[in-house]
């Protein structure tokens, strides 16, 4: 067995396990004590935080008390930012211990069905800004199982504290349940608070034990069964929601340097300076796109947000369609009246035509840049350009590059740009570039109740600069690998971590000089460091702090190197990537280029795999879609005739598509449906000439220039221009897309004798997370996460099924409860998959009708 992880997107873990019904899908369990004879003896999370770094263990103890094996499953869900460093399994007296590999070394697909008593794992998109890691394991008969998973993060400080966010959701009274969050901090802690979803404030009180003193800080949550439960004579549990503790440190001395054999940590986070005033220019998208509930909630933030610019500050607003206009044309002071004003002006503004992206960029841009050139008094303020769109360039000058290019010149490093991108029809990897090259960073903000609430929460991080052109400097000859160490502005509430490493004999001369602009004077300090009291911390926190200093500059370093490679190409990226690969394995991160397997955990192949599920077409072609964040999947078929080619997965960004031929059956009986499968599957990414023809005969490297054929008996592995193809003999084909998606083809073997079917394909998408926003086919539609809800559940036409009533798209469709057959764990045999079906070819779940989707040809 096998593990493929992906990462999540907060810092948020959700515990979760449950025992998972024979022969089905996933669904909730009845919550009680005992979920189908099994037992959840424990589940713990200790959080030990040194210096900012988390370091989390998750482990769960579960109890199989049944006299047939069952399976659970075990998961969680961990940050984006965090990277899994460790992972093991105790099952049916066997210990299994997670091995992290290059990714193209260690991805060998597993199979195994959970009805035989066998294994399955896999990762999913889950809710909002989360991926949610889980296990399947199958535990015998009157026996135990223990999981522990192992993952770290650097806590960022934003509105003046850092969070650690646990969502609890075991579903089930547990007999062990803790949290322990301990906190080390050499500064000493200033506050530390608790807060729960799920508990009254007064039982919170008496259930959570928090203590904090000096460097020390411990939060501790460890319930009875009955304190769990929701009512005195319930078996079900309360403990369903978040769990957060927020913690500060003391800002007594403007230094903070950490160093530890011969790493570094330099947290720089001053008080008491007077805040400077903005230079503030809002570029509005007002398409016709963002009709609806994106233009007015956009509207309500702007309003709110209008409430808090302060007097000092100087302000204008630029709006893009097809056209772009201004609301001032330049900076104004934000008095009393200029504030009325504007505010009027966004109550008025009506949406228009197309989006000219690039016009309105420019315009924000020569405001601000006119702004402080012709009035000397502002150039003691901090320009700060902030931008939000729902959708990517249609008018006026569209190539993304070319753009790109423009923004860059325009700004010339003299000010930070934050681009918002509203929805998930925007190109949000787009964003993220423009904002990296010009000193800002891109945030989401997802369609919701709240998105007026994230609008003005990301506002909020930014709304109070106190130093601009931040440098950290360090002596040359001493220090090495530095991480970023400029910023083009410090915001209160925030902090700027800077780590390295000090040469050997160089202690004695290491410093760190910060150099800045505060209110119209130079700010300037010297930091040292004390060794007296690194020696006192050391004898304190011992090992911990000295390996928690250099994973802390690891961890910073390849997060770094990951986010450069977006606006890389070429043999520099190359390199980087080999830097950032080479520094995962060293620290065993599981990061974008890595991927972890279970050592000694294998299948008949001898095979240790990774695994991960997320879309699925097979049979007669059906498709499966997973929706995690519902533990439901949603079912349709597409009927067509065989010869027919359909698109699967289509990436404008780049051009990389799947396209898949039909076949029918070989022979049918007189007045039965003809059934058809996919015969012939072609996977092309034309950036590098790459062309994959997959049949159940033949797999086929590059057919157009008779490159070499592959016979599914074959067990080869090969990478060719950033694609590694992995062919598992007589099972599954494995194509990593490097920047891209990672996707399987399964081989359908039917038996000789049968007269109605033939060898058929399978196509499954394992990871998708990398491709662009604007991925799209009949699977790619489904790789942005989506809502929809069921409701008016009734008999059907056929009284054995329910029907319901779904609202998905803006659509209300009629849907049936039915069973579909993944062979996503068992390529053999398959399992049943209960399912929403939304009849005819799809309509109203998929964008358009399917006929959308036939192309001429699988290239």
């Amino acid at each position: 067995m096998g593990l493929r992880v992906l990462l999540c997107v907060s810092l948020v873990s959700l515990l979760t396990l449950q025992a998972l019904p024979a022969q089905a899908s996933p669904k909730r369990p009845k919550s009680s004590e005992t979920v189908d004879g099994v037992v959840i003896q424990s589940l713990k999370v200790h959080c030990k935080v040194t210096s900012r770094f988390a370091h989390y263990v998750i482990t769960s103890q579960v109890v199989n008390s049944a006299d047939q094996p069952k399976e659970v499953a075990f998961s969680v869900e961990i940050p984006k930012t965090a990277f899994i460093s460790d992972f093991a399994i105790t099952a049916n007296g066997k210990a299994f211990i997670g091995d992290i590999k290059e990714k193209a070394i260690a991805w060998k697909q597993y199979r195994k069905a959970a009805v035989s008593g066998e294994n399955a794992g896999l990762v999913r998109a889950s809710g909002r800004t989360m991926e949610q890691f889980t296990i399947h394991l199958t535990i015998g008969p009157r026996s135990k199982s223990m999981f522990r998973l192992t993952y770290e993060d650097v806590l960022k400080r934003k509105l003046m504290q850092y969070d650690i966010d646990i969502k609890v959701k075991p579903k089930q009274l547990v007999h062990h349940f803790e949290i322990d969050v301990d906190i080390f901090e050499p500064q000493g802690i200033r506050k530390l608070d608790v807060q729960t979803s799920f508990l009254p404030k007064e039982l919170a009180a008496q259930l959570i034990k928090k203590s904090f003193s000096g460097k020390k800080g411990q939060v501790l949550f460890r319930p009875t069964v009955g304190q769990q439960q929701s009512c005195p004579t319930c078996s079900t549990t309360l403990l369903d929601g978040e769990f957060k503790v927020t913690y500060d440190v003391n800002r007594d001395k403007i230094c903070d340097l950490l160093v530890a054999n011969n790493y570094f940590a330099h947290f720089f986070a001053p008080q008491n300076l007077t805040n400077l005033n903005k230079n503030l220019v809002f570029v509005i998208d007002i398409s016709n796109s963002m009709e609806g509930q994106k233009v007015k909630q956009t509207k309500e933030a702007l309003l709110k947000i209008l409430e808090d610019v302060r007097p000092g500050d100087y302000f204008d607003l630029v709006l893009f369609g097809s056209q772009v206009q201004s609301w001032r044309g330049s900076l104004v002071p934000a008095s009393a009246a200029n504030l009325q004003a504007a505010q009027d002006f966004v109550r008025r503004f009506s949406l228009a035509g197309a989006t000219n992206l690039n016009g309105g960029l420019l315009l924000g841009i020569e405001i601000l840049n006119k702004g402080q050139r012709s009035n000397p008094e502002l150039s003691n303020h901090a320009p700060i350009l902030i931008m939000l769109t729902d959708g990517e360039p249609t008018e006026g000058e569209t190539d993304r590059t070319q753009i790109l290019k423009n923004v860059r010149s325009a700004i010339g490093g003299k000010f930070p740009l934050y681009n918002l991108g509203f929805g998930h029809d925007v190109d949000f990897s787009f964003l993220e570039v423009m904002s990296m090259e010009n000193n800002g960073r891109a945030q989401r903000i997802y369609e919701d109740h709240d998105a007026t609430q994230q609008l003005q929460g990301f506002y909020n991080q930014v709304a109070t600069p106190l130093l601009v052109d931040v440098e950290l400097q360090y002596p040359k000859d001493t220090v090495s690998e530095l991480t970023q160490h400029s910023h083009k502005q410090y915001y209160e509430g925030s902090e700027i971590v800077v780590a390295g490493r000090i040469a050997d004999q160089k202690l004695s001369s290491f410093k760190a000089d910060v150099r800045a602009h505060a209110d119209g004077r130079e700010f300037k300090t010297t930091c040292l460091v004390d060794e007296e009291e690194m020696k006192k911390l050391l004898r304190e926190r011992g090992h911990m702090l000295e390996n928690h200093v250099e994973r802390l500059w690891a961890y910073l370093t390849i997060q770094e190197l990951l986010a450069k490679r977006m606006k890389l190409e070429g043999a520099e990226k190359a390199k980087l990537m080999a830097k950032a690969l080479q520094m995962s394995l060293a620290y065993q991160f599981v990061t974008p280029l890595t991927s972890m397997t279970m050592r000694g955990l294998v299948d008949e192949d001898g095979l240790e795999p990774v695994i991960d599920k997320s879309t699925v077409v097979d049979g007669d072609p059906h498709f499966i879609i997973h929706v995690p964040q519902k533990e439901d999947a949603l079912c349709f078929n597409i009927n067509e005739e065989p010869g027919v080619v359909l698109n699967l997965v289509q990436d404008p960004n780049t051009g990389f598509s799947v396209n898949g031929q039909l076949i029918g059956d070989k022979a049918r009986s007189p007045g039965q449906h003809e059934g058809t499968y996919f015969g012939r599957l072609g996977i092309a990414n034309p950036v590098t000439d790459f062309q994959l023809e997959v049949t159940p005969q033949n797999i086929t490297l590059n057919p157009g220039s008779h490159g070499p054929v592959f016979s599914w008996r074959d067990q080869a592995s090969l990478r060719q221009d950033g694609v590694m193809m992995t062919i598992n003999r007589k099972r599954n084909l494995v194509v990593s897309v490097e920047d891209g998606g990672t996707f399987e083809v399964v081989l359908h073997r039917v038996w000789k004798g049968s007269a109605i079917h033939q060898d058929f394909l399978g196509f499954y998408v394992l990871d998708s997370h990398r491709m662009s926003a604007r991925t799209h086919g009949l699977l790619g539609q489904f790789f942005h996460p989506f809502d929809y809800k069921v409701f008016d559940l009734h008999p059907g036409s056929d009284p054995t099924k329910t029907d319901a009533t779904m609202v998905v798209k803006n659509q209300r469709l009629t849907v049936t409860r039915g069973l579909k057959r993944d062979y996503s764990r068992d390529p053999r045999h398959g399992a049943q998959v209960t399912c929403w079906f939304v009849h005819n070819n799809g309509a109203g779940l998929i964008d358009g009708v399917h006929t959308d989707y036939i192309v001429p040809a699988i290239f």
